[in-house]
């Protein structure tokens, strides 16, 4: 019995490794990390929290609080990590037409500090998290061999962040994996931020008994992922072999849904169900951004096992269980012109 518990430890020690999380406090990081360190691994965390909460900080992690910029900071945290799942973004892709400076810095410039800090310390593999906003306005559903066609200065700098990628780790015999997700949904996003993240936006607006804002007709379309889902891609990413290279959209590709519908979903679930307001569209923003999971299902076995309802059903339960918040406007307009969306410049939401 004792020479087969010290056969286990070693062998569960031998398959530990010491990850490094950024956005560990935000929706995606959070979860990602929780079930890092639930299968065994240490896990390293930093977030600057502009778009995280700090109970969203998982337990039994080494936490830092900081700025994915400070490249004297990455690399101090880096020291001995072996994988690296870069997750922290100003994830605002509407709002980066009016803040391409703060949403560059905090995509761009963050990841460049990631990876060669990483590169640095000579880790194994890193898993950044893109954008299904690389694909731009091409014709869906977005295949991975589609070459990225950026058309707002949020999707440029996660194209550009790919290509720095890519050309560190290939000089320097790293590992490297991108994976595209969907609009994510579920427990511990962010609901009070004016700018992003639609379903919760809703539900947060609705629960105060005001009515959904829409911007345009509506009828735009997207997919939504839950969390659980986006997890059961990420988590083999961490050292399945035949992944290295690979660029894999994660996420359903059926249940496409308008933004009307998602309306009429989140009207139902908090039982106020007053008319959308509707605001011009806001530039940029693409009409039709639907992914195929083909290449996700061949590599990863990916499968959706939650709905889109249930999805928002647990958001909807999350945001309720804690209470409403007002928003909170925590990142400048720098471009306020005849453009820019008075929801935002007059604080409308």
């Amino acid at each position: 019995d004792k020479r087969k518990i010290l056969y286990i430890k070693t062998f569960m020690s031998s398959k530990s490794k010491k990850i490094l999380v950024t956005g560990v406090a935000g929706f995606l990081g959070s979860h990602l990390a929780e079930k890092l360190v639930q299968m065994g691994h240490a896990v390293v965390g930093i977030d600057n929290m502009l778009g995280g909460y700090d109970d969203n900080v998982p337990k039994n992690i080494e936490f830092h609080k900081g700025d994915c910029c400070d490249f004297e900071k990455i690399k101090s945290i880096m020291k001995g990590v072996d994988v690296v799942y870069h997750c922290a973004a100003t994830a605002h892709e509407g709002l980066s037409v009016f803040s391409p400076y703060e949403i560059t810095k905090n995509n761009y410039l963050a990841s460049v500090s990631i990876f060669s800090a990483a590169v640095n310390e000579k880790v194994k593999r890193i898993i950044f998290c893109s954008s299904m906003a690389r694909y731009g306005g091409q014709q869906t559903p977005f295949t991975e061999e589609m070459k990225p066609t950026p058309v707002d200065p949020y999707a440029i700098s996660k194209v550009a962040s790919e290509e720095v990628l890519k050309n560190l780790c290939d000089l320097n015999n790293i590992e490297w994996v991108i994976a595209v997700p969907h609009n994510i949904i579920g427990p511990r996003q962010k609901y009070d931020d004016p700018f992003r993240n639609v379903v919760s936006i809703m539900i947060n607006r609705m629960m105060q008994g005001k009515a959904p804002i829409i911007y345009g007709d509506g009828e735009q379309t997207r997919c939504f992922s839950y969390i659980d889902d986006c997890l059961s891609c990420l988590l083999p990413m961490l050292d399945q072999k035949n992944l290295n290279k690979q660029t894999i959209n994660i996420g359903p590709d059926e249940e496409f849904v308008t933004i009307n519908k998602i309306a009429e979903i989140c009207s139902n679930l908090t039982g106020v169900n007053l008319e959308p307001i509707h605001k011009k569209d806001r530039p940029q923003e693409v009409k039709h951004a639907t992914c195929s999971a083909d290449k996700a299902r061949s590599l990863l076995n990916y499968k959706t096992t939650v709905s889109l309802n249930d999805g928002i059903k647990k958001t909807f339960e999350y945001i309720k269980k804690r209470g409403t918040r007002p928003f909170d406007y925590n990142i400048s307009i720098e471009i306020n012109n005849e453009l820019t969306p008075t929801t935002w410049k007059n604080k409308e939401i």
